[in-house]
């Protein structure tokens, strides 16, 4: 039996997800949950095989989870399911170790199978998202991308430096890296452009 942690913060999607899953005699879901904190908790409890993630939740993205994971060097591999079919997303998830990434429009069977081919030791990724992975690179380090993701959630600098703990001036050192090596004139556009490529 394959054991998965589910991690999806939109309840009906968590709910058909898991029932779909449920139906597939040899795949078992042992945990569904709405952010990441609640999914590191479940996974230290759990011990899933595989955890199943999408990219945008509260707290922990399900790309922060994945880095967290490798850090931690815990046993259980990692597929993104995600309606973001960007190249960006996905080369900072197979550098996160991520080994699946699927898009959220892919058939039922294409998943479960994409889950167990994982668990086997292969990868399931997305094939045009594949080839379109490597073009361009992203230039944002951790610190500027989770500036820019806070500022485009409409915080100040102070916010920003109190939600990292960090000093005031960091914080706008951060974001004006961000603005200049996105080449545009203010964080909102950075952030706009940040997130269309996927960088975000």
């Amino acid at each position: 039996m394959i054991r998965i942690l589910l991690a999806e913060d939109q309840t009906m999607l968590r709910g058909a997800l898991a029932a779909l899953l449920g139906m597939e005699s040899d795949l078992e879901v042992v945990a569904a949950v709405g952010d990441g904190e609640a999914a590191w908790r479940e996974l230290q409890r759990h011990r899933p095989d595989l955890l199943l993630t999408d990219i945008e939740m509260p707290g922990l993205t399900g790309l922060e989870l994945a880095q967290r994971i490798a850090r931690h060097e815990l046993p259980v591999k990692v597929v993104v399911i995600t309606t973001f079919a960007r190249a960006g997303y996905l080369r900072r998830a197979l550098e996160a170790g991520v080994r699946g990434y699927l898009l959220k429009d892919a058939p039922a069977e294409q998943l479960a199978q994409a889950l167990r081919n994982v668990h086997r030791g292969g990868r399931a990724i997305d094939p045009q998202l594949a080839l379109e992975a490597w073009g361009e690179a992203d230039p944002l380090s951790d610190r500027e991308r989770q500036a820019l993701r806070l500022a485009g959630e409409g915080l100040s600098a102070a916010e920003i430096a109190q939600r990292l703990n960090l000093s005031h001036g960091t914080v706008r050192n951060y974001l004006s890296e961000a603005i200049g090596k996105l080449g545009v004139g203010n964080r909102i556009e950075a952030y706009r452009l940040a997130r269309q490529k996927g960088w975000l």
